[in-house]
Protein backbone atom coordinates (compact mmCIF):
# COMPACT_ATOMS: atom_id res chain seq x y z
CA UNK A 1 0.00 0.00 0.00
CA UNK A 2 1.29 3.36 -1.20
CA UNK A 3 -0.03 5.36 2.20
CA UNK A 4 1.39 8.36 0.66
CA UNK A 5 -1.28 9.72 -1.33
CA UNK A 6 -4.07 8.60 1.29
CA UNK A 7 -2.50 10.45 4.18
CA UNK A 8 -1.84 13.52 1.72
CA UNK A 9 -5.75 13.16 1.48
CA UNK A 10 -6.44 12.70 5.27
CA UNK A 11 -4.06 16.40 5.67
CA UNK A 12 -6.35 17.99 3.41
CA UNK A 13 -9.16 17.11 5.25
CA UNK A 14 -7.73 17.63 8.82
CA UNK A 15 -6.51 21.21 7.11
CA UNK A 16 -9.99 21.80 6.13
CA UNK A 17 -10.85 21.23 9.77
CA UNK A 18 -8.62 23.44 11.33
CA UNK A 19 -9.88 26.51 8.73
CA UNK A 20 -13.76 26.00 9.97
CA UNK A 21 -12.30 25.14 13.93
CA UNK A 22 -10.49 28.79 14.01
CA UNK A 23 -13.87 30.56 12.99
CA UNK A 24 -15.69 29.23 15.79
CA UNK A 25 -15.76 30.14 19.63
CA UNK A 26 -15.82 27.38 21.01
CA UNK A 27 -14.82 23.75 21.05
CA UNK A 28 -18.33 21.71 19.92
CA UNK A 29 -18.36 24.45 16.96
CA UNK A 30 -21.91 25.25 18.29
CA UNK A 31 -21.54 28.96 16.72
CA UNK A 32 -21.04 27.75 12.87
CA UNK A 33 -23.95 26.19 10.79
CA UNK A 34 -24.39 23.61 8.35
CA UNK A 35 -22.48 25.87 5.73
CA UNK A 36 -19.39 25.28 7.16
CA UNK A 37 -19.90 22.12 8.98
CA UNK A 38 -21.24 20.08 6.25
CA UNK A 39 -18.37 20.24 2.99
CA UNK A 40 -15.81 19.37 5.86
CA UNK A 41 -17.86 16.48 7.01
CA UNK A 42 -18.42 14.98 3.55
CA UNK A 43 -14.97 14.96 2.73
CA UNK A 44 -14.41 13.62 5.99
CA UNK A 45 -16.56 10.80 5.59
CA UNK A 46 -15.50 9.96 1.89
CA UNK A 47 -11.93 9.90 2.30
CA UNK A 48 -12.48 7.29 5.09
CA UNK A 49 -14.98 5.23 2.82
CA UNK A 50 -12.32 5.48 0.01
CA UNK A 51 -9.06 4.41 1.98
CA UNK A 52 -10.32 1.89 4.50
CA UNK A 53 -13.95 1.02 3.36
CA UNK A 54 -17.27 1.32 4.34
CA UNK A 55 -17.04 -1.94 6.53
CA UNK A 56 -13.76 -0.53 8.69
CA UNK A 57 -14.54 0.41 11.78
CA UNK A 58 -13.25 3.78 11.13
CA UNK A 59 -16.18 4.15 8.96
CA UNK A 60 -18.64 2.88 11.71
CA UNK A 61 -17.34 5.21 14.23
CA UNK A 62 -18.32 7.68 11.72
CA UNK A 63 -21.86 5.98 11.02
CA UNK A 64 -22.45 6.32 14.90
CA UNK A 65 -21.43 9.59 14.95
CA UNK A 66 -23.48 10.79 12.83
CA UNK A 67 -26.46 8.57 13.96
CA UNK A 68 -26.38 10.55 17.44
CA UNK A 69 -29.32 13.03 17.77
CA UNK A 70 -28.34 14.18 20.81
CA UNK A 71 -25.18 16.27 19.93
CA UNK A 72 -24.78 19.21 17.57
CA UNK A 73 -23.45 18.85 13.94
CA UNK A 74 -20.17 20.70 15.32
CA UNK A 75 -19.62 18.26 18.17
CA UNK A 76 -20.41 15.31 15.26
CA UNK A 77 -17.40 16.72 13.09
CA UNK A 78 -15.38 16.56 16.02
CA UNK A 79 -16.20 12.57 16.68
CA UNK A 80 -15.71 12.01 13.11
CA UNK A 81 -12.42 13.55 12.92
CA UNK A 82 -10.85 11.20 15.75
CA UNK A 83 -11.71 8.57 13.22
CA UNK A 84 -9.82 10.78 10.68
CA UNK A 85 -6.59 11.29 12.81
CA UNK A 86 -6.98 7.37 13.87
CA UNK A 87 -6.78 6.02 10.43
CA UNK A 88 -4.05 8.81 9.85
CA UNK A 89 -1.67 7.30 12.13
CA UNK A 90 -2.51 3.95 11.14
CA UNK A 91 -1.34 4.46 8.06
CA UNK A 92 2.05 6.24 9.52
CA UNK A 93 2.68 3.67 11.10
CA UNK A 94 1.42 0.91 8.73
CA UNK A 95 -0.82 -0.82 10.84
CA UNK A 96 -3.44 -1.03 7.76
CA UNK A 97 -0.78 -2.94 5.30
CA UNK A 98 0.37 -5.97 7.04
CA UNK A 99 -3.20 -7.68 7.52
CA UNK A 100 -4.66 -6.88 3.76
CA UNK A 101 -1.18 -7.76 2.15
CA UNK A 102 -0.88 -11.08 4.53
CA UNK A 103 -4.64 -11.94 2.89
CA UNK A 104 -3.56 -11.02 -0.55
CA UNK A 105 -0.63 -12.81 -1.09
CA UNK A 106 -2.34 -16.23 0.52
CA UNK A 107 -5.29 -15.62 -1.91
CA UNK A 108 -2.55 -15.02 -5.32
CA UNK A 109 -0.41 -17.78 -4.00
CA UNK A 110 -3.16 -20.29 -3.69
CA UNK A 111 -4.30 -19.38 -7.43
CA UNK A 112 -0.31 -19.41 -8.36
CA UNK A 113 -0.04 -23.07 -7.05
CA UNK A 114 -3.36 -24.24 -8.90
CA UNK A 115 -1.74 -22.82 -11.99
CA UNK A 116 1.57 -24.81 -11.18
CA UNK A 117 0.46 -28.08 -10.70
CA UNK A 118 -1.06 -27.74 -14.19
CA UNK A 119 1.48 -26.33 -15.69
CA UNK A 120 3.77 -29.17 -14.63
CA UNK A 121 0.89 -32.08 -15.67
CA UNK A 122 0.78 -30.30 -19.50
CA UNK A 123 -2.18 -28.26 -18.98
CA UNK A 124 -0.58 -24.84 -20.13
CA UNK A 125 -3.70 -23.59 -21.61
CA UNK A 126 -5.81 -22.80 -18.40
CA UNK A 127 -2.54 -22.64 -16.54
CA UNK A 128 -1.89 -19.51 -18.62
CA UNK A 129 -5.14 -18.29 -18.40
CA UNK A 130 -5.13 -18.81 -13.96
CA UNK A 131 -1.76 -16.97 -13.88
CA UNK A 132 -2.82 -13.83 -16.25
CA UNK A 133 -6.04 -13.54 -14.28
CA UNK A 134 -4.03 -13.52 -11.02
CA UNK A 135 -1.78 -11.12 -12.45
CA UNK A 136 -4.45 -8.74 -13.45
CA UNK A 137 -5.86 -8.61 -10.46
CA UNK A 138 -2.62 -7.77 -8.45
CA UNK A 139 -3.00 -4.79 -10.85
CA UNK A 140 -5.66 -3.98 -9.73
CA UNK A 141 -4.86 -3.96 -6.28
CA UNK A 142 -1.59 -1.85 -6.64
CA UNK A 143 -4.07 0.46 -8.55
CA UNK A 144 -5.85 0.93 -5.62
CA UNK A 145 -3.22 1.00 -3.40
CA UNK A 146 -1.49 3.87 -5.15
CA UNK A 147 -4.76 5.83 -5.61
CA UNK A 148 -5.39 4.93 -9.09
CA UNK A 149 -8.62 4.75 -10.46
CA UNK A 150 -9.61 0.96 -11.30
CA UNK A 151 -12.81 1.69 -13.45
CA UNK A 152 -13.33 3.94 -16.71
CA UNK A 153 -16.81 5.42 -18.10
CA UNK A 154 -17.89 3.74 -21.10
CA UNK A 155 -19.23 5.54 -24.65
CA UNK A 156 -22.64 4.60 -22.44
CA UNK A 157 -21.63 6.60 -19.48
CA UNK A 158 -21.27 3.72 -16.87
CA UNK A 159 -18.56 3.00 -14.94
CA UNK A 160 -16.62 -0.64 -16.06
CA UNK A 161 -13.68 -2.03 -15.05
CA UNK A 162 -10.03 -1.08 -16.60
CA UNK A 163 -8.53 -3.19 -18.87
CA UNK A 164 -5.40 -4.94 -17.47
CA UNK A 165 -3.14 -3.44 -20.20
CA UNK A 166 -4.29 0.60 -19.13
CA UNK A 167 -3.59 -0.28 -15.74
CA UNK A 168 -0.29 -1.68 -16.34
CA UNK A 169 0.44 1.84 -18.25
CA UNK A 170 -1.02 4.08 -15.57
CA UNK A 171 1.31 2.35 -13.11
CA UNK A 172 4.31 2.41 -14.84
CA UNK A 173 3.89 6.39 -16.04
CA UNK A 174 3.55 6.61 -12.13
CA UNK A 175 6.44 5.27 -11.24
CA UNK A 176 4.95 2.01 -9.11
CA UNK A 177 7.55 0.10 -11.25
CA UNK A 178 9.81 0.36 -13.57
CA UNK A 179 9.25 0.43 -17.67
CA UNK A 180 10.96 -2.48 -17.90
CA UNK A 181 8.19 -4.43 -15.91
CA UNK A 182 6.02 -2.60 -17.69
CA UNK A 183 6.69 -4.69 -21.28
CA UNK A 184 7.12 -7.57 -19.24
CA UNK A 185 3.62 -7.47 -17.54
CA UNK A 186 2.50 -6.88 -21.46
CA UNK A 187 3.64 -9.65 -22.52
CA UNK A 188 2.34 -11.85 -19.75
CA UNK A 189 -0.86 -10.54 -20.44
CA UNK A 190 -0.74 -11.16 -24.43
CA UNK A 191 -0.12 -15.10 -23.34
CA UNK A 192 -3.10 -14.90 -21.19
CA UNK A 193 -5.46 -13.21 -23.80
CA UNK A 194 -4.41 -15.60 -26.58
CA UNK A 195 -4.60 -18.83 -24.17
CA UNK A 196 -8.48 -17.21 -22.89
CA UNK A 197 -9.55 -16.97 -27.20
CA UNK A 198 -8.45 -20.22 -27.88
CA UNK A 199 -5.12 -19.27 -29.88
CA UNK A 200 -3.02 -22.26 -27.96
CA UNK A 201 -0.58 -21.60 -30.76
CA UNK A 202 0.75 -18.69 -30.35
CA UNK A 203 2.93 -19.55 -26.88
CA UNK A 204 4.40 -22.48 -25.61
CA UNK A 205 4.52 -24.71 -22.97
CA UNK A 206 8.32 -23.11 -21.69
CA UNK A 207 6.96 -19.70 -21.96
CA UNK A 208 4.22 -20.57 -19.54
CA UNK A 209 6.58 -21.86 -17.08
CA UNK A 210 8.67 -18.69 -17.51
CA UNK A 211 5.01 -16.32 -17.43
CA UNK A 212 4.49 -18.47 -13.93
CA UNK A 213 7.97 -17.57 -12.35
CA UNK A 214 7.84 -14.48 -13.65
CA UNK A 215 4.73 -13.18 -12.25
CA UNK A 216 5.74 -15.42 -8.85
CA UNK A 217 8.55 -12.67 -8.89
CA UNK A 218 6.46 -9.68 -9.43
CA UNK A 219 4.01 -10.57 -6.54
CA UNK A 220 6.97 -10.42 -4.05
CA UNK A 221 7.90 -7.12 -5.05
CA UNK A 222 7.16 -4.18 -2.47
Amino acid sequence: MNSTRYIEQLDGVIFAFLQIKNKSKYDDLSDLGMIDISPVLSKAKAAVARIAGNSSEYYKDIEISLSRTNIHDGNKLNYIMGAVYALKSDLENDYLKTFQSLVQAEVFSNYLEMAEYLEKEGYKDPAAVIIGSTLEARLRELCKENGLPTEVLNNKNKLTPKKADTMNAELAKNQVYQSAYQKQITAWLDIRNSAAHGKYNEYTKEEVKLMLQGVMQFLLLP
